[in-house]
């Protein structure tokens, strides 16, 4: 980490560390935004259930405002099991001073989520992950990620390789990152030496396709440890795919509820 990047976030340390009690985000005048809560809390559970999350760091956000600016997001170091909807924080992409409250995401879930909200409206819900697999990708030399079954071809022609890797993300990283999400046909960053970042226009959708992501990168790590040619999907039938798992009825929505009817027997409290 530069100088400068640790001054800076050892200063924002300090001040959550400082801040008082009273300095907590005010999360009442967000009830009309309880559904989009009760969503995202179930899969930073589900995340956890799947032993997919990362100690207490990596973050997923959804923009609520119509220009994506306005964004919940979870708070710092805590473990995905625990979090629950009220937990949630209501952040702005353009109020630096939402970083001063004492529950403020740290610098580089800021620097990389603002970011994109900031630039890039379509995408509504962003979920930025160190998972297994995609880890063990994103550290190949070449890590594309080829058509080689039904899960891997839902990522063809819509993903691309992020290959700038200067440490931490902090902001100028999320400038970059919201750069190559621009074209709204590409859903998912492979960030080289570090891990994948994917959006999408609701929490049910970019969950579902996280969730394949990690499942398509299992397939493909584990195909190459065989040492045997891999069956490539042709280019067509790969596009065909993809697009057909795009317009699947329901899939995502249907996805998320079977995830929530689990939580709700079995850890209702993911909704307080």
């Amino acid at each position: 980490m530069a100088p400068n990047q640790r001054m800076a976030y050892l200063g924002i340390a300090n001040m959550a560390a400082q801040a008082t009690q009273e300095t907590r985000i005010d999360i009442s005048e967000d009830d009309r935004f309880l559904e989009e809560r009760i969503d995202l809390a179930a899969v930073f559970r589900w995340t956890a259930r799947l032993g997919m999350q990362q100690g207490v760091s990596n973050h997923y956000s959804l923009a609520v405002s119509e220009d994506g600016r306005r964004f919940l997001v979870n708070p710092n170091q805590r473990f995905f099991s625990g979090i629950k909807a009220g937990d949630l924080l209501l952040l702005d992409a353009d109020d630096q001073s939402s970083m001063d409250h004492p529950d403020a995401p740290d610098p580089t879930a800021w620097g990389l989520h603002s970011a994109i909200h900031r630039r890039c409206p379509h995408a509504r819900c962003i979920m930025h992950a160190h998972t297994k697999f995609a880890t063990v990708l994103v550290s190949l030399a070449d890590c594309r990620l080829p058509p080689i079954d039904h899960n891997t071809a839902m990522f063809f022609n819509r993903y691309v390789i992020e290959e700038q890797f200067g440490g931490l993300a902090f902001e100028e990283e999320g400038q970059h990152c919201a750069e190559l999400l621009s074209d709204p046909r590409i859903t998912t960053l492979i960030m080289v030496n570090h891990g994948i970042l994917v959006i999408g226009s609701s929490v049910a959708e970019a969950y579902n396709r996280f969730y394949y992501f990690e499942r398509a990168a299992g397939t493909y790590i584990r195909a190459l440890q065989t040492g045997k040619p891999l069956r490539i999907i042709p280019d067509d039938i790969a596009e065909k795919t993809a697009r057909d798992i795009e317009e699947f009825p329901e899939q995502a929505e249907r996805h998320l509820a079977a995830i929530k009817a689990v939580l709700d027997q079995e850890e209702p409290s993911y909704r307080d």
